[in-house]
């Protein structure tokens, strides 16, 4: 079995880098949400500018209290390429606080469409490089394998959407019985985590994205999260309605490799900042307690 870190430099794979951030501040990640309506009650205006005093204040509020901070690429793409600038600007300040970040891209295409996009978002060279990028594996799980090579390249990791819980994804990702789409992305994903060292750990660095509010589905589709050996983001905790109990009966077995994610309900302690780290730390206790 191939040993996939350290990778560059000394840069540990992302698995390990993830494992050791939850192991010292916790199993929450803090979305980056700047939605038009939200930066409007913070009294913010919505633009580059609003976008970017939203975005430092967010990471200032929460740098030292989550594992990870996962920006929402759309809500900066809606402004453009100063909307991008600014999530650059992100992206960097977020190393220097030595906070991981999960760019929620949620890209997947094929051949070098895909390379492109491995390379905007994990290429070592890259302005938007983050330490992981979530990815859509509906054109084949194997379309993705761009991204997959460079981000064991680069020490860098993927979450690849595999449950959802939006009412339109079981249309898709539950078809198919015991033999689900749902399942094959997971088989998939655990195949490829066992390429590399880590894994047995559970410090893979290929993760999936599992709703945290997709309820008795991981049941009743027969999905052996635990065998993944990668980290689960969950997103839906609080306004989407899902709680930490929810979250450990739905992942049972799994619940260790949960990584909490929760947006809304945390950044509406905001404008202020101390608003804003009061809800992390309360969402972060509901998961650790």
């Amino acid at each position: 079995m191939p040993d996939a870190g350290p990778v560059v430099g000394s840069r540990s794979p992302f698995g390990e880098r993830l494992a050791a951030a939850v192991g010292q501040r916790g199993p929450l990640c803090v979305g980056v949400d700047p939605h038009p309506s939200l930066l409007a009650s913070w009294g913010l205006t919505d633009d580059a500018e609003g976008l970017r005093r939203f975005s430092a204040t967010v990471l200032t509020a929460v740098a030292d209290v989550a594992a990870a901070l996962k920006p929402q690429v759309a809500l900066y793409e809606r402004h453009g390429s100063a909307g991008i600038a600014v999530l650059e600007e992100l992206l960097a300040a977020a190393r220097e606080a030595n906070l991981l970040t999960i760019a929620d891209a949620k890209r997947g295409d094929i051949g070098s469409t895909m390379a492109a996009y491995a390379q905007a978002w994990l290429g070592e060279e890259s302005p938007l490089a983050a330490d992981a990028v979530t990815l859509s594996p509906y054109l084949g799980f194997e379309s993705l394998r761009p991204a997959l090579d460079l981000a064991a390249e680069t020490g860098r990791g993927v979450f690849v959407l595999a449950l959802t819980s939006n009412p339109e994804g079981a249309s898709v990702q539950h078809v198919g019985g015991d033999a689900s789409v749902a399942r094959r992305i997971v088989d998939a994903a655990a195949a490829e985590n066992r390429r590399y060292a880590g894994a047995e750990r559970g410090h893979g660095s290929v993760g999936l994205v599992v709703g945290a509010t997709v309820g008795d589905a991981v049941q009743r589709l027969g999905l052996d999260l635990a065998a993944v050996g990668g980290p689960l983001l969950a997103p839906g905790l609080g306004a989407q309605g899902a709680t930490p109990a929810a979250l450990r009966e739905t992942f049972g077995a799994a619940y260790g490799q949960v990584l909490g994610t929760s947006s809304r309900d945390i950044l509406a302690g905001g404008p202020d900042a101390g608003g804003v780290r009061a809800r992390a730390e309360r969402t972060l206790a509901g998961l650790a307690g």
